[in-house]
């Protein structure tokens, strides 16, 4: 067994987020060469793969020569389950979340104590980014249990110094009541949800500009800037966007700073981020869209090595942090519709929604086979107070600018406000109905 504690680093956490390149890459390379060693000397499945791959830590020179190495895939993890891909002893993981399992084995990942330390640091770290300060008040509306979400959220909000509600998903009237008596000062919620929160504040006849939130922390699916603009015009807010997944470490991998909100920065003294072309698995140059790709540098009980995250982005320079940036998430590899020979993501159907004033944003993308070609029907719902009218006009017009600006074709259908399930947490944009 390799010795579990990471290095350490010179530069205090406050100040590393305005360190030097040079700093930063030194720092990645040193962490980079420990994690790579812990998982080939920890992990049967790293090493299994590594061997295959001709590949060994003692190979890791410099940054680039981490492409030598073979990625790691959700299936990768399944295949391990439940511990299988644990680099340390079961008696020293302090946690466990694993995935929901609907398309599969569930992924399992587990925490040592220092990985929760580290985790709640980083939330911390994200938060202040957004603008939360300590001794606010943050209303997590984020599921709590196996799903990273809550839980993360909450003991980084509480190292932070702030005041937690421990809300949870669900009971959305009960959400309202809170967040009117209360009076936090922020929300940590996916952006459906929070869209199903505004629908209970209307029905409860509360002015949803007239809380006291003045900071929402937006995360655990594709949004977009037409939906901060919705939320935030709705709110009387700030709209930020954090990022992260599970099998990487949960929210906190990149954060969203609140006085450019210009993408996301990635905390990159504990994440080691590449873009790759899905197709080939080549490495992409900054500035390139691709897949994005993780290595943990600091992670004791399940390092991530080359991790295929399925989400399609591009690296930038860094803005309010030296740190790089990754743009707002495009879509999922995963997400996908090729329809008709024609690429699209439901994030492009939403920007478009929002152009149309009748229509909500809450909607799902249906595809069928009804005889031998695809079918793609965009079922949204109208705004409030709509006539029939204004609802086929709405239906024509949404029709129409996706055919001018996506190229293709597709049924739309304007529904009554209500009609779609509402989310509790990640809303399912597609729903694919075609035979297997």
């Amino acid at each position: 067994m390799s010795t579990v504690a990471p290095p350490s680093g010179e530069i205090p956490t406050a100040d590393i987020e305005f360190a030097s390149r040079d700093h930063i890459s030194a720092l990645q390379l040193e962490r980079l060469r420990w994690s790579v060693r812990h998982a080939y000397e920890n992990v049967a499945h790293y090493r299994q793969a590594f061997d295959a791959a001709g590949v060994h830590p003692s190979d890791l020179k410099d940054l680039a020569d981490l492409a030598k190495f073979p990625f790691t895939g959700k299936t990768d993890l399944r295949a391990n389950y439940p511990f299988g891909m644990f680099a340390v002893p079961r008696d020293q993981v302090s946690r466990i979340h694993a995935s929901s399992g609907t398309t599969g084995q569930p992924t399992v990942v587990g925490y040592t104590a220092g990985d929760l330390n580290n985790w709640a640091d980083l939330i911390a770290r994200s938060l202040r980014a957004a603008g939360v300060r300590s001794g606010d008040i943050v209303h997590i509306a984020y599921g709590y249990g196996l799903f990273t979400g809550g839980l993360g959220a909450h003991y980084g909000a509480e190292r932070l110094g702030c005041t937690v509600i421990p809300m949870s998903g669900g009971m959305t009237d009960r959400q309202v009541q809170l967040i009117d008596d209360f009076r936090p000062d922020a929300i940590m919620v996916t952006p459906s949800y929070m869209l199903t929160i505004l629908d209970a504040m209307v029905r409860k006849g509360v002015d949803p500009a007239a809380t006291s939130l003045r900071v929402g922390v937006f995360g655990a699916e594709p949004w977009t800037e037409s939906m901060r603009s919705e939320l935030e015009q709705t709110f009387a807010l700030d709209a930020v966007d954090i990022y992260g997944l599970s099998e990487v470490i949960g929210p906190g991998v990149a954060m969203e700073c609140a006085e450019t909100k210009d993408g996301l920065h990635i905390w990159e003294d504990h994440f080691y981020p590449e873009i790759i072309d899905p197709e080939t698995g080549q490495v992409l140059p900054d500035g390139a869209e691709g897949e994005l790709v993780f290595t943990s540098l600091t992670k004791e009980a399940l390092p991530v090595i080359r991790y295929r995250t399925r989400d399609l982005t591009r690296l930038l320079p860094g803005t309010a942090r030296s740190m790089r940036r990754m743009q707002k998430i495009t879509g999922r590899t995963d997400d996908m519709i090729i329809l008709r020979g024609v690429n699209l993501f439901p994030t492009q159907i939403e920007e478009i929604i929002l152009t149309v004033p009748a229509l909500a944003p809450q909607f799902e993308c249906v595809l069928d086979q009804p005889e031998r070609m695809d079918r793609l029907t965009v079922r949204v719902e109208s705004r409030a107070d709509t006539t029939a009218d204004e609802r086929l006009s709405a239906a024509a017009a949404l029709t129409q600018r996706i055919k001018q600006r996506i190229g293709v074709s597709v049924a739309v259908e304007v529904l009554l406000p209500d009609s779609l399930e509402r989310s509790l947490g990640k809303a399912r944009r597609l729903v694919d109905r075609r035979p297997k």
